[in-house]
């Protein structure tokens, strides 16, 4: 009999697998695609931010989704535990601004080959093509289990299915339906680190266009919620990036109604105060004095924002540089400083990078990762209402709870 059975091979599922066979564990991993770590392998655009590089209190900090949950798993294994594993398993990392740790490489699949490594050296079997259907339950203790017509006993499972986005990488909520097979809650899933859609004209304009070192502000009602600094993207149909993924944790967790009355304003020139920029704007003005505005602005800004930065300001595009009043020069300014977003929509689910919502955490030890409705029955992973921003914490957060849950669901063998 399989003594511990791993149902999920993603980030979570194969640190899990990793961590009892280490314990000593005999450990059968069922995994329902016909490879291991899709999703881990298309994370980062395909190189894979594995972790960030900071203390376990910045992790927290950087996990709003029931961060505090991660204390004791973040506690035995943490940023500088999970670098010194793949170290040890002969991937070289860097860290990048932000503290965001990836692969030298930049290939996430050195990542999957790594854990895959590892799991091989400790002897975990892999079945491929398993998709558990079923919990085998008795007297509130697990017993193993069903996929399909295939019944696989053991005395420990550990449930590290994911979430819902990216349901083709086999996330498709499938750990909710197992979850509530053992009497757990589910927090409604929701997508979080999505897209933005913007229902203003000009942004298919602007669709391509990518921006560094930007500072960018949510406001709700005129109310601050929140402010990024980094890089975004325009798109066809909003704003994308790390920094308006990061932006996005605050407008999903709005109702509907509310995501409508949200702005982002985008400071263009964050380096700059208002003076600066004015004075800045001179100089451009100064130098290029006898051009119209509209081809006078290439050195200060992306050839493609700049009719629409003009239009919003209000000044006639045609205008000689040297005509520009102080009060036109003031009302470009506005506009660089806080390029307006108006936001109609976020992301579907499908989008987002992570799902918000999951089995809820009051109903799993935190330190072991056992479940308080089953015993021998682990959750870890995206499976678990725990979400974080972009940066690296939320694979942190899912290696972490996996090491827990595999060492102590293999702790009595």
């Amino acid at each position: 009999m399989q003594k511990v059975i791993v149902v999920g091979g993603g980030a979570a599922g194969m640190m899990a697998a990793v961590s009892a066979a280490k314990a000593g564990a005999c450990v059968l991993l069922l995994e329902r695609n016909n490879r291991l770590g899709w999703k881990l392998s298309i994370t980062g655009k395909g190189r894979c931010n594995v972790t960030n590089d900071s203390t376990m209190q910045e992790i927290i900090k950087n996990i709003p989704g029931n961060g505090s949950f991660l204390y004791s798993s973040l506690a035995a294994f943490d940023s500088a535990s999970l670098q010194d594993f793949f170290r040890a398993q002969g991937v070289e990392l860097k860290t990048e601004r932000g503290k965001r740790v990836f692969p030298v490489s930049d290939n996430a699949k050195d990542i999957v080959a790594a854990l895959k490594r590892a799991m091989e050296k400790l002897g975990v079997k892999v079945l491929y093509g398993k998709y558990v259907d079923k919990l085998l339950i008795e007297d509130g203790a697990i017993q193993g289990v069903q996929a399909g017509e295939e019944v696989f006993e053991a005395e420990r499972v550990i449930i590290t299915c994911g979430g819902k986005s990216y349901s083709t990488t086999g996330s498709d909520g499938s750990g909710y339906m197992l979850a509530e097979q053992a009497g757990h809650s589910i927090i409604t899933p929701k997508p979080a680190l999505v897209p933005l859609y913007s229902e203003d004209k000009y942004i298919p304009g602007l669709a391509g266009l990518s921006l560094k070192n930007v500072e960018v502000s949510l406001y709700h009602r005129n109310k601050l919620l929140a402010a990024e600094f980094g890089e975004m993207l325009f798109t066809h149909k909003g704003v994308s990036g790390p920094v308006i993924l990061s932006l996005s944790f605050d407008v999903c967790t709005l109702s509907a109604i509310d995501q409508r009355q949200c702005i982002l304003k985008i400071n263009l020139k964050p380096a700059l105060d208002m003076d600066k920029l004015q004075a800045r704007l001179q100089r451009d003005l100064d130098k290029f004095s006898r051009r119209h505005l509209a081809n006078s602005l290439n050195e200060l800004l992306p050839q493609s924002i700049i009719p629409v930065v003009i239009q919003l300001s209000g000044v006639f595009p045609h205008k000689e540089c040297n005509q520009i009043t102080k009060e036109e020069r003031k009302a470009l300014c506005e506009i660089i400083s806080a390029f307006p977003v108006h936001i109609s929509s976020v992301g579907t689910i499908e989008e987002a990078i992570v799902t918000a919502g999951g089995v809820c955490v009051k109903e799993i030890n935190p330190k072991t990762m056992e479940s308080r409705k089953v015993s021998g029955l682990y959750f870890c992973g995206e499976v678990l209402d725990v979400q974080g921003y972009t940066g690296g914490f939320n694979l942190q957060a899912a290696f972490s709870m996996g090491n827990a849950a595999g060492k102590y669901a293999a702790e009595e063998f």
